[in-house]
């Protein structure tokens, strides 16, 4: 699936990745996730893309943001929409999918296989347009969870389908991990100290 020759770029959709993992009960550690992707090939970018409560005194996802900022990943944010629906619920909304192709297409003279971490159905198209510029594309996402969080569409349109599941041991937190990064979190909601990722 992977070439030692091939350039590479990570596109992850930061909110359905989170979604993701969460149903299938890990955390991911993006420090093992670019260590596992440099050995597969040449890993030319990663971008991580999400949506931010502008208002918020704090944001719980702040800390990420920022870490993956300083440790190898370029971060593309922007303002998450606030609105009330027809029901009187409190709605967030921060759809990233424009900026994502954006730069999926303007790297695609540069890159040679594009892995895309989301199962949004809404990227078929971009995954159909990459291919049509002669570039491999992998999506990641699962079919481990009821309901599936892949869209048929973009499962078939892909060149490989990756199951998220597939990859815990590889770029998830053990448990061990994961309960000290929650000792970390609660011990920063007292004192407000940082945490790393």
């Amino acid at each position: 699936m992977f070439d030692q020759r091939e350039k590479i770029a990570l596109f992850i959709d930061g909110a359905n990745l989170y979604a993701a993992s969460r149903n299938l009960g890990f955390d991911i550690d993006y420090k093992k996730m670019l260590t596992f992707f440099e050995k597969k090939s040449y890993l030319l970018r990663a971008y991580y893309y999400t949506a931010l409560i502008e208002d918020q005194e704090y944001s719980s996802i702040r800390p990420l943001i920022d870490w993956l900022d300083y440790n190898g990943y370029r971060v593309v944010t922007k303002p998450a929409k606030e609105f009330t629906d027809a029901s009187g619920r409190r709605k967030v909304k921060g759809n990233m999918d424009i900026e994502l192709a954006i730069d999926a297409m303007e790297l695609s003279d540069a890159v040679d296989h594009f892995v895309l971490f989301s199962g949004d159905g809404d990227f078929r198209s971009l995954v159909d347009a990459l291919q049509r510029k002669g570039r491999k594309v992998s999506v990641v996402s699962t079919l481990a969870t009821q309901p599936p969080m892949i869209s048929d569409d973009l499962r078939r349109q892909a060149d490989h389908f990756i199951d998220l599941a597939s990859l815990r041991s590889e770029i998830g937190r053990s448990q061990a991990e994961r309960d000290a990064r929650l000792a970390r979190r609660a011990a920063h909601d007292e004192d407000g100290d940082g945490e790393d990722y």
